[in-house]
């Protein structure tokens, strides 16, 4: 056992009942609860967490009927034929020792079907429907069905619920007078808004008896406008810990908010400081939450006594065994989480079912194994980015001898230029995790090794996998003076000195990517304080909601960001992440134009054409981002040479720099080879 983290692996007793560590599997939607045979599958999940070391687990978010339900489909606990499916999950995770909590979440106006109801007629921002009003009777009939669900959990054999009381959904929607308008006695004062969320604790307590575990997830900063205000925080704190709640779950933002609190430019912990300030005025066990994804900063937040527990989500889904490696003292081999949100939350909100970049195997478990190969093959990987490194270790794992190449002196590939950029440099993590393994499987890298097909033909390997990524593809501009027009490349990997203004050709990920670099001189990444001043989140709470004026942020650059598409400048980027980086760029005046088509690079700058209209744009330079082409000459040469190849990762498709399917591609095609 390690004692390098004697906070996070303490016991917490809750008198009734113990957890084993301090660490709380935060409640995350996989799209397993809605799949047909889901219910196996999302029981593999949790119990891979649970024999990972986790301590307590908390599900995603089950409606307590139909109203509340995510979507038309959704996944609801309301009749006794739904607790054998749930009792899957339960023995599951009960088999090694660790707790688990379901999460009744009623979407209120967030449901994304025309039945949804809310305090008050108001529709959301990000939703298409409008709720109607809850009647008096609807409400009682809303605060049983909390207590049923509860009820019928227990009997599923979970240790206890987490009622959500945040993100902006339906309790939330009641505290907040943003969303209640009433004037009867369920709105206006803040008794009565807080009344809602009381009576239903009141109403599970009754329902479910003294041993059973009540998580209430509390809306400690709402970062919306006409949201709580600190004393009401603290005030509906107290009243949740004298109704017999166990545990209060720090909420942060609604999903309406437009601060962004998960996403990998957030910084490591950004919110503990409120988690802290509540704590102070209460006795129950607290957790911290969001951007915690190292054991060294959970340990940190416990032992600075700014939280009880913390609450980890995604770097479960990263990395199942992510307890018990701290408590082994090898958080260095831990596949750390990057908050990039692409392959989970992504995902779920297109309806698909979540699972991890940097670990394909999350959400697959029982699909997607690396049993011992019956046949040890000799294999050669030519390239190693992100498709070359997940192949060539869950290659190794099965037992293959695999020989891995790159013409560079660094493992990576294209991660190497995504982690420059500000607000990406969790990409250096993956990169040590992918370093780190290698060395554990035994893979033999030879750096600084361009192949041929003479060269991988005389090594004598079973199958070569081609892993050579992308090649920018060039833009032909009319009147180009090579040293106005550079790459991509030229400014990320040989840190070219650009001008005072500079135009992007290209917006999609990479445009983004470069316009953020080129208009930040320190990253607010790195500093809690900058960062919450950039967005407007006040550490004084001074507001309703916690939201204050952002500080004007200062670009060294004047930047045009231009695309052919005539759609929205960024529309192609992640769901849960494009409009953060959009609000970035925007924020820094840097002007996104659509529509536009190359006429010719001209002495003072470059010609553009919009809507039949001819500009001139003053700059510097041009940066090319304009997409990228497979790189796979090699792949014919080996074919007629007779050799088994395979293609992996950009090599195969180049749409956009995408590692998702990338490391999937790479670790499905390592489990069949």
């Amino acid at each position: 056992m390690s004692h390098d983290y004697p906070h996070l692996l303490q016991p917490l007793d809750l008198g009734f009942t113990q957890v084993k560590n301090r660490v709380l599997m935060g409640s995350m939607h996989t799209g397993l609860e809605e799949e047909r045979d889901g219910f196996p599958k999302l029981a593999a999940f949790y119990e891979e967490r649970a024999k990972g070391g986790v301590g307590l687990i908390v599900t995603g978010g089950i409606a307590p009927n139909f109203r509340g339900r995510v979507a038309p489909f959704g996944s609801e606990l309301s009749k006794p034929w739904h607790v054998k499916k749930h009792k899957l999950i339960t023995e599951a995770v009960h088999r090694h020792g660790t707790k688990i909590c379901m999460q009744i979440l009623h979407t209120g106006r967030y449901a994304y079907h025309p039945f949804n109801v809310a305090p008050s007629k108001i529709k959301a921002p990000i939703n298409p429907f409008t709720p109607s009003a809850m009647s008096d009777r609807q409400i009682r009939t809303t605060i049983a069905h909390f207590a049923r669900a509860a009820k019928l959990a227990q009997q599923a054999g979970y240790d206890g619920v987490e009622v959500m009381g945040s993100e902006g959904y339906l309790i939330n929607q009641f505290l907040c007078p943003r969303t209640n308008k009433r004037s009867d006695k369920w709105g206006g004062s803040f008794q009565n808004r807080s009344r809602f969320a009381l009576e239903i604790i009141n109403a599970i307590r009754a329902a479910v008896g003294s041993d059973f575990i009540i998580i209430y997830r509390l809306s400690m900063l709402d970062l919306v406008p006409d949201g709580n205000q600190f004393d009401e925080v603290i005030e509906l704190g107290k009243a949740v810990e004298a109704a017999g709640v166990n545990i209060i779950n720090s909420g942060i933002g609604w999903h309406e908010a437009r601060v962004p609190t998960i996403v990998t430019s957030v910084p490591r912990g950004a919110f503990t400081w409120i988690t802290a300030r509540v704590k102070a005025s209460l006795s129950i066990p607290i957790v911290a939450v969001n951007r915690i994804n190292t054991p060294e900063i959970a340990e940190s937040i416990l032992a600075k006594g700014e939280a009880d527990m913390v609450s980890m989500a995604r770097p479960l889904l990263a990395d199942p065994a992510f307890v018990n490696k701290a408590a082994q003292g090898a958080g260095h081999t831990i596949n750390t989480c990057i908050a990039c949100n692409q392959a989970c939350l992504d995902h779920v909100f297109e309806n698909k079912r979540a699972s991890c970049l940097v670990n394909p195997q999350a959400c697959y478990e029982t699909e997607l194994q690396f049993h011992p190969a019956s046949t040890k093959k000799k294999l050669a990987v030519v390239g190693a980015g992100p498709a070359g490194l997940a192949f060539s270790c869950y290659a190794a794992e099965r037992g293959h001898e695999v020989h891995l190449f790159d013409s560079a002196s660094e493992i990576g590939g294209q991660f190497n230029y995504a982690k420059q950029i500000p607000g990406k440099e969790e990409f250096h993590e993956t990169i040590r995790y992918f370093d780190q393994r290698l060395k554990e499987l035994g893979v033999n890298l030879h750096l600084n090794s361009r192949q041929s097909a003479d060269s991988l033909a005389a090594g004598q390997y079973d199958d070569v996998v081609l892993a050579t990524g992308v090649v920018p593809r060039d833009v032909e501009l009319t009147g180009a003076n090579p040293d106005q027009v550079v790459g991509y490349l030229d400014v990320l990997k040989e840190h070219k000195k650009l001008g005072k203004r500079v135009a992007i050709i290209g917006a999609g990920g990479i445009g983004f990517d470069v316009a953020e670099y080129l208009t930040t001189e320190e990253s607010p990444t790195l500093d809690v304080k900058a960062w919450s001043e950039i967005w407007g989140v006040d550490h004084n709470y001074s507001d309703r909601g916690g939201l204050t004026k952002p500080v004007q942020e200062h670009s060294p650059r004047q930047i045009y960001l231009l695309q052919r598409k005539t759609s929205k400048v960024g529309a192609g980027l992640g769901k849960t992440s494009g409009w953060v980086h959009r609000a970035t760029l925007a924020k820094k005046g840097v002007s996104m134009l659509a529509g536009c088509s190359y006429k010719a690079v001209t002495e003072k700058g470059l010609l553009i054409e919009r809507d039949g209209e001819v500009t001139e744009l003053e700059v510097d330079h041009i940066v090319i981002c304009a997409g990228q082409i497979p790189q796979r000459e090699l792949q014919q040469q080996l074919i007629d040479a007779g050799q088994s190849v395979h293609l992996i990762g950009g090599a195969d498709v180049a749409a956009e720099l995408d590692a998702k399917r990338a490391i999937r591609q790479g670790a499905e095609l390592a489990a069949q080879i």
